[in-house]
């Protein structure tokens, strides 16, 4: 018996989906028995449905990408000991061990040579290598990353590059076909499909800003950096991470979307790091017992519980109690779809903002305001501080009595890091002066170059001094 497509049926179809019913189609008359030794060319005088003809577009545009970096491996007690040292003709000699990653990457402007991948691909790595396709190799230059995306961007110097269109993630759907691309374990370029899952996915640890893509394409470790594609070869995410109780995959894979990518990217490449805006205010989930409480008919929403007094909410005349149910036109369902919104707009441009009080919805417009206060990147005051990310100190600690200015981050091989400046450091004073905060640090600067810079930081509370070059 031949199957026959219901031709008024399949006429509404999408191309993908016609091919996937083909395929079904083919594995049916295979099971019937109709299999011959050779795979038929045609069914129902269809071509074999395969997904080669858009892998031979997307597979040149994925790369592999290797980074190493060096570690120092701790020693015995006694080997770190003076006296042992010189009892036993010991060099003093830090012992390192190289920590190698891979993963993988996209390149997204072949003209230029700029890859997008994941963060924790590169993250503090002293070299970076990209194997094409092809098999050609390249030393890849850092441009920059972002954390708190997990996104990050290299460039090769190379020719005959080819890179991935975008599709516009928004109109992603529940139910669409994708295909995943990467160096799973290693071992090399590997194309696995699926259909999204789910979109608009957050929960996951160490990442502020969350709105993934949700996919049972199958994303191994190695795959992080790759390419989530459409049946049409357009990227529409970037594969990050994996829920996964075992280590393996289990079909829930996440990506970070292709239209926050390209912000993130923009900014990077402009910058070298993500500037961001803010409205000024700190919220919390509008549960059903606030709800209640406040006599909130809709659910969903962003309760105000705090606003600065000269931030960009005040100025639109928000207050402490109304609710944000949407911005720059966007819903806003909770405090981290808020996050999301906040965080990948650009600076200065007006958002419509729309919110409730006294159970009535209201309107205004608001401009989000960069609170250099708050959050600044050292080379924005001084070259001598590039890769190094400043933080104002939080709430709690600053209630005990800590004043300064605490170091979020410090990129390696950078003047800061060689001079001894890390991540957590506690900065009190520049030049032998006392900042008590960021507003006064930044009041340290412009310094000229000739002069030193020297800073004075609380580290486990032990003081040290780090003089940067």
């Amino acid at each position: 018996m031949t199957l026959q497509p219901d031709r008024n049926s399949t006429s509404n179809m999408t191309a993908g989906q016609r091919m996937y019913a083909l395929l079904a189609l083919w594995l049916c008359a295979v099971l019937a028995g109709t299999a011959q030794a050779a795979l038929p060319a045609e069914v129902d005088g269809q071509p074999l449905p395969s997904l080669a003809p858009v892998l031979e577009r997307v597979t040149p545009a994925v790369v592999n990408v290797y980074s190493a970096t060096r570690v120092q491996v701790r020693s015995s007690p006694f080997f770190n000991d003076p006296f042992f040292q010189r009892f036993f003709d010991i060099p003093s000699v830090p012992r390192e061990r190289v920590q190698r990653s891979l993963g993988s990457g996209v390149i997204v402007d072949a003209g230029e040579g700029l890859i997008l991948t994941n963060n924790h691909v590169i993250d503090n790595a002293d070299n970076i290598k990209v194997t094409l396709n092809d098999g050609r190799e390249f030393d890849a230059e850092f441009i920059g990353a972002d954390r708190e995306t997990d996104l990050a961007v290299i460039r090769i110097r190379a020719e005959n590059l080819t890179e991935l269109p975008s599709f516009d993630s928004d109109r992603l759907k529940v139910g669409d076909f994708v295909l995943a691309v990467g160096n799973p374990f290693g071992l090399g370029q590997t194309v696995t499909s699926g259909i999204v899952s789910a979109l608009g996915r957050a929960g996951l640890r160490g990442l502020e800003y969350q709105n993934f893509i949700q996919t049972d394409a199958s994303i191994n470790p190695g795959n992080s950096g790759g390419a989530l594609v459409n049946l049409r070869g357009e990227l529409v995410g970037i594969n990050t991470a994996i829920f996964t109780p075992s280590g393996g995959n289990v079909g829930i894979g996440f990506a970070i979307p292709v239209t926050t990518a390209e912000y993130v990217m923009q900014q990077l490449v402009e910058f070298g790091e993500v500037r961001r805006g803010t409205l000024g205010v700190e919220v919390q989930d509008l549960s059903e017992e606030l709800r209640q409480a406040l006599e909130i008919e809709r659910s969903g929403g962003a309760l105000i519980t705090a606003i600065e007094n000269d931030g960009a909410a005040a100025g639109a005349g928000l207050r402490p109690g109304d609710v944000i149910t949407s911005l720059d036109r966007r819903s806003v369902g909770n405090t981290q779809d808020l996050r999301n919104i906040e965080g990948l707009a650009s600076i200065g441009r007006e958002l419509p903002l729309e919110y409730l009080r006294d159970g009535r919805e209201r309107r205004t417009r608001v401009t989000l305001i960069e609170n250099l206060d708050a959050r600044i990147s050292g080379q924005r005051l001084d070259e001598r501080l590039e890769g190094v990310v400043l933080v104002r100190v939080p709430d709690r600690a600053a209630q005990r009595g800590a004043r300064g200015v605490v170091v979020e981050e410090v990129r390696r091989n950078t003047p800061a890091w060689q001079s001894g400046l890390r991540a957590g450091d506690l900065i009190v004073a520049v030049n032998r002066r006392e900042v008590r905060n960021l507003g006064e640090f930044r009041g340290e600067f412009p310094l000229s170059r000739e002069r030193e810079l020297s800073l004075e930081i609380r580290r486990q509370g032990r003081a040290y001094l780090a003089v940067i070059e």
